[in-house]
């Protein structure tokens, strides 16, 4: 019987459509920022980096490896793909025989406590339902498809979890960086609060020039706690992100660095990043492939709704016996007995009250809602990819711009300080350009947050790192 099986199953064949990937048209190269061509679009992309080679900080790096080990997110999607390779024994199982035993034991005694009969009995069963039209091979496909979906969807948690802990980390230097400003700015500030008392106490000052001179003192002292809420927030944000209670974080390179001319920003980010074949994006993009999976499932699932309106054939057996000993009449009767069955019985749907049919339209349905999903999830990744491009060009030019403010403001300081000192200028002069610096010098460190932001958005829009 076993081996009139697998002639049966070699030969069987699996209705509904065999998977194809769909044909994609897209773009030969990444939109531009500007009006040239994305350059070095052959060039390896920077999304083939690993994280750590992307991001130099170190400790930056040691947060990211603690977040992979001990993040709640990732240790559930983790989990769901063990359960997903569960289901696929699952469906698979039903692919093989299936065998049941039902043993049994009695006995009885007299009133004196004589035993007169002690019998065992087992009995097992076995049913075989032969997959002449693939109806369980084609859910084990779509069992295995979803199970890859789920390691590719726990890559995109991986991804955006070293994305949101590189995020958050630039957030807090930048919040570092302008606490720093904002801390220097009011002692430079109390300078200039005591040389405006001086000059008043000798006669050639006077007490609105005092008055004005707190205005900045007091707008810098007024702006450092709510930038240490901003830094106490975000060391907690990172501190959940690592899967721990919140916590100092650690710190490592700044965003800038206070120089005798002012804040200096370090130009350690090229001006351009390659973004790398459009064509290799959607392998690189973890989402897209899950999407596609999801539609090598949906597209199985057609198979086994149709194979649902064809025969199932079964295959079935049993077999057991007795054994033990009664007492008769005083007599010591031995019992044994076996027994066993064999046969085939054969199902046909006639009258399912449309439910066949239209199990069908809804497995269709869905293979083509997962297909619209599919290029959706492609279209928005280019979508992603253009915006972090623009957003990486944009900022830097922003940045670069405003530490030309800033130059321009810190000399305009110097200059209106000295001519105030010379009696030349009022102190309103010395006033509005401190302040105009104090604001400008805030922005900046807002750009370069912006700039490094946008690198990482860039990576992971390119699905960097987990290609």
């Amino acid at each position: 019987m076993l081996m009139v099986a697998g002639v049966v199953m070699v030969s069987a064949c699996n209705v509904g459509p065999n998977y194809h990937r769909p044909a994609v048209q897209v773009p030969a190269a990444f939109p531009a920022p500007g009006e040239a061509p994305q350059a070095d679009s052959q060039a390896a992309s920077f999304a083939d980096l690993p994280w750590w080679q992307a991001f130099h900080d170190p400790q930056l790096q040691g947060l990211i490896r603690t977040a992979l080990k001990q993040n709640y997110d990732l240790q559930l999607a983790v989990e769901r793909v063990t359960a997903a390779r569960a289901q696929v024994g699952i469906a698979r199982s039903d692919q093989f025989p299936h065998v049941s035993a039902d043993p049994t034991f009695t006995g009885a005694k007299t009133d004196q406590g004589v035993q007169i009969s002690n019998l065992f009995a087992l009995a097992a069963d076995a049913v075989f339902q032969l997959d002449f039209f693939g109806r369980y091979r084609r859910a084990t496909e779509a069992a295995r498809a979803q199970m890859v979906g789920t390691q590719d969807a726990q890559q995109t948690v991986a991804l955006t979890l070293v994305s949101d802990v590189a995020s958050d980390y630039f957030l807090l230097r930048d919040l570092d960086l302008q606490l720093e400003i904002s801390q220097e700015t009011v002692k430079t500030q109390q300078d200039s609060v005591n040389l405006t008392e001086l000059r008043l106490s000798h006669g050639v000052g006077t007490r609105l020039d005092v008055l004005q001179s707190r205005q900045v003192l007091d707008t810098a002292n007024a702006q450092i706690p709510d930038i240490e809420r901003q830094i106490g927030q975000t060391e907690d944000a990172i501190s959940i992100l690592l899967g721990d209670y919140p916590h100092v974080v650690p710190r490592g390179q700044v965003l800038g660095v206070e120089t005798a001319d002012g804040w200096v920003w370090s130009e350690n980010l090229p001006p351009q990043l390659p973004a790398g074949l459009p064509s290799a994006l959607l392998e690189r993009r973890p989402d897209i492939r899950q999407a596609e999976q999801n539609l090598v499932a949906a597209n199985a699932d057609i198979g086994v709704a149709k194979a649902m309106f064809f025969p199932q054939v079964s295959l079935v057996g049993s077999g057991g016996g007795a054994w033990g000993h009664s007492v008769f009449f005083g007599t010591d009767v031995p019992a044994h007995e076996g027994i066993y069955s064999y046969g085939a019985s054969l199902s046909q749907p006639l009258f399912e009250g449309g439910y066949l049919r239209n199990n069908l339209r809804y497995a269709k349905s869905q293979d083509r809602q997962a297909l619209i999903s599919y290029q959706q999830t492609i279209q928005k990744a280019f979508g992603d990819v253009s915006d972090a491009l623009i957003g990486y060009d944009k900022y830097h030019g922003v940045r670069e711009r405003q530490e030309e403010t800033v130059k321009d403001l810190q000399d305009t300081v110097g200059v209106s300080m000295m001519r105030y000192r010379g009696g030349t200028a009022t102190y309103l002069d010395v006033l509005d350009s401190q302040r105009s610096l104090y604001s400008a010098e805030l922005t900046l460190a807002q750009a370069r947050n912006n700039e490094y932001q946008s690198l990482v958005q860039l990576y992971k829009a390119l699905g960097g790192g987990w290609k």
